[in-house]
């Protein structure tokens, strides 16, 4: 559920099309953002923002720097906003999803993704990390069974195959690994 920060601001720039000018605002803030100079990033975003506080792109933006500072709650509060003022947007709900991972909050995670995929069927990315949340939930509740009956062998057997299939390693349990780098929220594709 990671992606480069670069291609994440590509799509923060692309969400809305503003004027002229405060699209090349926005274009130089997310250059400093690609270039990881986030707390100038921030800062002119703040400034921006003061002016423009409804403009979805920097918000978005915003959220993208606060996650990669780990300001984790900071970034789920720009995106839970986004998605009450811009419903129609599924990247924020997506980029929700993999914070809400990150934490271990799967059940808000697949709320989150099935938001964005209600709001933009096609959406891919929102489908795939929707698969990696559920094979998540699934790791956990085959540990539990493992936990509750060791003599089970199909469950040892279908924690090993989601195991290997999440890169995990098969003798530690699900919970202990959060899914997606909290610093690299996901994309719309």
């Amino acid at each position: 559920m990671a992606l480069p920060r670069f291609f994440a601001a590509v799509v923060a720039c692309a969400l809305l099309a503003g004027t002229p000018v405060l699209a090349d605002k926005i274009q130089d803030i997310d250059r400093q953002y690609r270039d990881g100079d986030l707390s100038a990033a921030l800062d002119r975003t703040d400034r921006f923002l003061v002016q423009n506080p409804q403009n979805a792109q920097a918000r978005f933006l915003k959220g993208l720097i606060l996650a990669d500072q780990g300001k984790t709650n900071d970034a789920i509060a720009v995106f839970s906003g986004l998605t009450e003022d811009y419903p129609e947007l599924p990247e924020p709900y997506n980029n929700l999803a993999v914070l809400y991972a990150a934490q271990g909050k799967y059940d808000a995670a697949k709320n989150a993704l099935e938001m964005a995929i209600r709001a933009h069927p096609g959406y891919a990315t929102a489908h795939e990390n929707l698969g990696d949340i559920h094979a998540k939930m699934a790791a956990i509740a085959y540990d539990k069974a493992q936990a509750l009956d060791s003599a089970n062998t199909t469950a040892k057997a279908k924690r090993t195959l989601i195991r290997n299939m999440l890169g995990e390693p098969p003798d530690k349990p699900a919970t202990a690994k959060p899914l997606p780098d909290p610093g690299q929220p996901a994309p719309a594709r």
